[in-house]
C-alpha cells in the first residue's frame, strides 16, 4: 500500500467497531448498519501479496451473516482474476470510489455566510454524528458511532448557519498525510458554500500539522457527470488518482 492508502485505512479502522484481518485484507464491519456497504467493507485484498481464491473465500466468510458489504479491489490489486473470482461467488460491480490527492497549498475561500467551529464538546459531537448520518442515509443507530470520531483521532468541524449546524466534515492525520472524510450537508443548507469552506479549512489545518499530502474520496463519475461532491473536490485543486472498484455482495 502507498502511504496515502495506509492513512485512509487507519482512518477507517479508528472509527469502525469490528475489525478483522484475514486473507491479506482488512474487514471492517459496523453492526449498527448491516445493510450499508459504505461502512461494511473489505479493503486491501490483493494489494500486498497476490491474492488466492482461498484468500477471497476467507474474506467473504469473515463477515457476519446478514451483512451487505463491498469488497474493494484497488487498481493495483493482483491477480487480474480477482473480479472474475468475485463474480463467480455471486458478487456484482457496485459504485466505485475515486481517490483524489493534492498538496497542502491553500484553497481560495469563496464568500459564505456560514461560520466554522471545530467539534470540542459532547453536544457538538452529537450534532456532527447526526449530520453525517443524515447526509449518508445511515440508520439512526450509527449516530453515536460517528459522534465518537473526535475521540478516535479525527479532527471534526461543523459549519453553522447562524446558530444552526448545517454541515460537517473531518480530517485524520498520520504519516504526514491527511485523509478528509465525513463530509455531509443537510439538504436544506446545500448550496451555501459549506463544503468549500470545510475543504479549505481542513487543508489549511493539514499544512499546520506538517502534512505534505491530502487525500479524499467520493463516488466515481456516473453517466460522465460528477456529483456536487466530485466538483467541489476538483475545484479545491485535487487530482484524480484512480478508481477503486467495489464488488457488492451479501453474507
Amino acid at each position: 500500500m502507498t502511504r496515502e492508502e495506509r492513512v485512509a485505512l487507519e482512518a477507517y479502522r479508528s472509527i469502525t467497531p469490528v475489525v478483522r484481518e484475514v486473507g491479506g485484507a482488512v474487514v471492517l464491519e459496523l453492526p449498527e448498519a448491516p445493510d450499508s456497504p459504505m461502512v461494511n467493507r473489505a479493503i486491501g485484498l490483493g494489494s500486498g501479496a497476490s491474492a488466492t481464491e482461498h484468500d477471497v473465500d476467507a474474506v467473504l466468510a469473515a463477515f457476519d451473516d446478514g451483512v451487505t458489504f463491498y469488497v474493494a479491489v484497488a487498481p493495483d490489486a493482483r491477480p487480474a482474476e480477482l473480479p472474475r473470482w468475485l463474480e463467480e461467488r455471486g458478487f456484482e460491480p457496485g459504485w466505485g470510489w475515486m481517490t483524489f490527492t493534492r498538496g497542502v497549498d491553500p484553497v481560495e475561500r469563496r464568500p459564505t455566510e456560514l461560520t466554522l467551529r471545530e467539534v470540542a464538546s459532547d453536544e457538538d459531537a452529537a450534532e456532527f454524528g447526526s449530520i453525517v448520518r443524515i447526509g449518508y442515509g445511515l440508520p439512526d443507530g450509527t449516530e453515536p458511532v460517528i459522534a465518537r470520531a473526535s475521540a478516535a483521532g479525527w479532527r471534526c468541524w461543523l459549519a453553522l448557519d447562524g446558530d444552526e449546524p448545517a454541515s460537517a466534515a473531518a480530517m485524520y492525520v498520520a504519516e504526514g498525510a491527511a485523509y478528509l472524510g465525513f463530509a455531509a450537508t443537510l439538504p436544506e443548507h446545500r448550496g451555501k458554500g459549506a463544503q468549500n469552506a470545510l475543504l479549505a479549512e481542513r487543508i489549511e489545518q493539514a499544512a499546520a500539522e506538517g502534512c505534505d499530502s491530502v487525500l479524499t474520496e467520493t463516488g466515481e463519475r456516473r453517466d460522465h457527470l460528477p456529483s456536487n461532491s466530485y466538483r467541489n473536490i476538483l475545484r479545491a485543486g485535487f487530482r484524480e488518482a484512480g478508481v477503486t472498484a467495489n464488488w457488492l455482495g451479501r453474507r
